[in-house]
């Protein structure tokens, strides 16, 4: 067998964009300025660990130093480093509610499912405070209230339901006339106890508590296969392998084949600006409206310069126009605040549940002692750390008082399954369409400089990336997951599936799942480098 050296080189995962610290060119506020953590160890490869962690964001450190701190062996694999994805994206808002409100919860499932959830909304709040305290996080943690706006009579009745079923769900709200907004608007509620915080400082505390507390962290570790043998998993990245009791996927949906999540779970992009204002209005609370598309405000103070956060704008993955979304949001921030400046715009992506609750638990049509979680809509901060709780249980206790609620393989209301069939009638219907769509260049001229399109181009179907240099990358453009024919996100710099979510960088490395696999190079006759 290979030394761990030799094999730990053989696991090295890196992406070409532009932008190395996340799944994305554009860099988020919470990169500013922040140093990445140093604190690898190298894993025994003999040796079989209790769990092995798949994933480096939020849900993955949490449920990590919980187990690690419980006494089980863990190990945790990142396919590029911590908070590259999501959690280096988020908003990083943390509240007593979720985007699937306690009304709704009502309806799809009951009263007492409402009142469970917003139970683990809390304790996950208080985790993550808990976290703080307890290892004396510098992650900028502040508590602040909550408000909810509506503009409209329409929008009024909305609020007045999320209003309602808030207090029903036991979770403290109060009418009030008083917003921190200058939007005129006809309806408000109040919710103390929501907080902000630094995602990536808090990140970082918790991966330097995981490896002091003897848990072993590779980073640049791609878990590309997972096979069970004697009641134990073996993991593989590359030529090494990982052997462990119990795995986690931590990865915001469930990587490899595909799995019944793949189709309960629709992902979105969401859209975040940091603006600097030539002003003071800056919002000291954490402030939501109710139209559609929605919007959210919030300040944050980075190295000594208060910005305000913005965001909103959402869309399907590969369905929008990501720089028509960013142009959407700022020019709405502008209406209402004096915008000196924006310092800082990007995008995150996360997946919305067909019944509105995320999947937590065992992973369903998995080996026995597999765990997945994913569903968080909107809320990856307070239900990643809620399902690190969840899972934890599952693997220490054997049960947790969610486990039925959260189950990956519960049966699904009629409300959940109408969406279902909603969300998946377009799956089936891109997988279709953009086949017969595509475009037809008579000349790669005719793609910008660092851009991107899908065309067919001599009878074959290509997507195409022309860089800065004018230099031609060209991709096989369907997705290795489902098959489906990826889109050009032309913020981002990547390619996106429409279906699933999977992304790709322009040289087709796998960005983020389900996908495992990089799109298929094409090599094209060199004269067409100089089209």
């Amino acid at each position: 067998m290979e030394n761990d050296q030799t094999q730990r080189e053989n696991i090295q995962y890196n992406s070409t964009l532009p932008n190395e610290n996340r799944d994305g060119q554009n860099e988020s506020l919470w990169q500013a300025g922040l140093s990445k953590v140093d604190n690898q160890a190298i894993a025994s490869f003999d040796q079989i660990y209790d769990v092995l962690i798949v994933g480096g964001g939020i849900t993955g450190m949490t449920s990590a130093l919980l187990l690690q701190k419980a006494g089980k062996k863990c190990v945790l694999a990142e396919a590029h480093h911590m908070g590259f994805g999501t959690t280096g994206g988020t908003s990083a808002h943390i509240n007593t509610f979720a985007d699937t409100t306690f009304a709704e919860v009502e309806k799809a499932f009951s009263a007492e499912s409402a009142r469970l959830f917003a139970r683990a909304i809390n304790e996950a709040v208080t985790q993550i405070h808990a976290n703080v305290e307890s290892y004396n996080i510098d992650c900028d943690f502040e508590w602040k209230d909550g408000y909810v706006y509506a503009e409209d009579d329409k929008q009024a009745k909305e609020l007045d339901g999320l209003y309602q079923s808030t207090l029903r769900a036991g979770v403290k709200a109060s009418e009030t006339i008083s917003v921190p907004t200058p939007v005129t608007y006809k309806k408000a509620v109040l919710l103390p106890g929501q907080a902000q915080f630094h995602p990536l400082k808090y990140l970082s505390a918790l991966q330097k508590e995981f490896v002091e507390a003897g848990g072993v962290m590779l980073e640049g570790t791609l878990i590309d296969n997972v096979e069970s043998e004697s009641g134990i998993h073996i993991a593989s990245s590359g030529h090494a392998t990982i052997k462990a009791e119990y795995i986690i996927y931590a990865t915001h949906i469930p990587p490899g084949g595909i799995n019944v999540l793949h189709f309960e779970n629709a992902p979105y992009r969401s859209y975040v600006i940091a603006a600097r204002l030539s002003d003071e209005s800056y919002p000291d609370a954490l402030v939501y409206d109710m139209q559609e598309p929605y919007h959210y405000f919030r300040t944050h103070v980075v190295d000594g310069k208060k910005y305000l956060v913005a965001g909103g704008h959402d869309h399907k993955t590969g369905h929008g126009d990501a720089e028509q979304a960013f142009n959407d949001l700022i020019n709405y921030v502008k209406r209402y605040y004096k915008v000196e400046s924006v310092d800082y715009k990007w995008s995150a992506q996360y997946f919305v549940p067909a019944d509105g609750l995320p999947y937590i638990g065992k992973l369903p049509g998995g080996s026995e002692k597999i765990y997945a979680a994913t569903g968080y809509n909107g809320n990856g901060m307070i239900l990643g750390t809620a399902s690190a709780r969840v899972i934890s249980d599952l693997i220490l206790k054997n049960e947790s008082v969610y486990e039925d609620l959260f189950d990956p393989a519960r049966i699904k209301p009629i409300a959940g399954f109408t969406e279902l069939v909603k969300e998946n009638a377009d799956v089936a219907y891109r997988f279709i369409a953009d086949r017969f769509s595509l475009d037809q260049l008579d000349s790669l001229q005719e793609i910008p400089e660092n851009s991107g399109k899908v065309i067919e181009y001599k009878n074959e179907k290509l997507a195409v990336y022309k860089d800065s240099n004018g230099q031609i990358h060209a991709l096989n453009p369907v997705c290795t997951h489902a098959m489906c024919v990826v889109a050009w996100n032309n913020s981002e710099i990547s390619w996106d599936c429409p279906c699933h979510g999977a992304r790709f960088d322009p040289e087709g490395n796998v960005l983020t799942g389900p996908a495992r696999k990089n799109l298929e190079k094409v090599n094209l006759h060199a004269d067409m480098s100089k089209a």
